[in-house]
């Protein structure tokens, strides 16, 4: 096996690929993206900081691509890729290897998922990809990646969010701990109010919990208001819940009363409860 310089022990050993040849210098424009990337989101400034590199230093790590009958599709290293395009390259260096698409999504989530700069969402979904492609359990997921089964299933539960929400999380910048706050709130309505809510202040995570566990409290008792106003529609139930109460304390000995003016377009009732002297009297 010849070790690639940018790839890895890990890779190769869960891969055992073979390289297909030299570095080779290839037309950007034959060179695609990889569709299964699990990096969606490049950060602007730190894409700018490596095209800035890449014009003043050249490209001197290459990047890695597979055999398509079209061209050829990227491994990994599509930051380098972008940043090479920016500075106006019309080639790039490459390694090429002969690997499928499932072995091609398998190596570019094990390399992004050893980055620590990648998004805990893109990370996510890089460990969704991994299992699916792998077919493996979220335990056998957590003993090749050196991580523990509680970290990997955390992880997951990330994709409870829509892809517009992580979109929106993503570009509001908040931490993966505010994005796990969020998820107790299971109404998605109330949820994207209280994601804008938590822009809008800047709030940090334990500003963001307290938001939501006041949020969550608040929709629970208008959902209870609500189903009480299902419930009870008929207003003479209400009536004579009060007409009953007055009752009660009548037949404790309070000397309760109540009076009823009946308009037109409602009802005012006037209840008298003396207080404890009096009624003592």
């Amino acid at each position: 096996m010849v070790k690639l310089p940018f790839v890895d022990g890990l890779t190769q050993m869960i891969l055992n690929e073979k390289v297909a040849g030299k570095i080779v210098e290839i037309g950007v424009d034959r060179i695609y993206p990889n569709p299964n990337q699990p990096r969606w989101y490049f950060n602007e400034n730190e894409l700018k900081e490596l095209t800035n590199s890449i014009h003043i230093n050249g490209m001197i790590q290459p990047i890695t691509v597979r055999r398509l009958d079209i061209g050829y599709e990227i491994v990994t290293g599509e930051r380098r890729y972008r940043a090479a395009k920016l500075c106006g390259y019309e080639v790039v260096l490459c390694i090429i290897i002969e690997t499928n698409e499932r072995n091609s999504t398998i190596m570019a989530s094990v390399k992004n998922l050893q980055r620590k700069d990648l998004h805990f969402f893109e990370e996510a979904e890089a460990i969704c990809n991994m299992i699916s492609y792998f077919g493996i359990t979220q335990e056998e997921a957590a003993q090749r990646l050196g991580k523990s089964q509680s970290a990997i299933a955390n992880k997951l539960r990330l994709l409870n969010f829509s892809k517009k929400e992580r979109r929106i999380i993503t570009e509001y910048g908040f931490t993966e701990r505010h994005a796990r706050a969020l998820l107790k709130v299971e109404d998605e309505n109330l949820r994207a109010e209280l994601i804008d809510e938590i822009y809008a202040g800047k709030l940090n995570v334990e500003g963001t919990e307290k938001l939501i566990e006041l949020a969550i409290g608040k929709h629970e008792e208008m959902k209870r208001i609500s189903r009480c106003r299902g419930a009870y529609r008929d207003i003479k139930l209400f009536l004579n819940t009060i007409d009953h109460a007055v009752e009660v304390m009548q037949a404790a000995g309070i000397n309760a009363e109540v009076r009823k003016n009946k308009e037109k377009e409602y009802t005012e009732y006037i209840v008298r409860i003396p207080n404890v002297k009096t009624a003592a009297h």
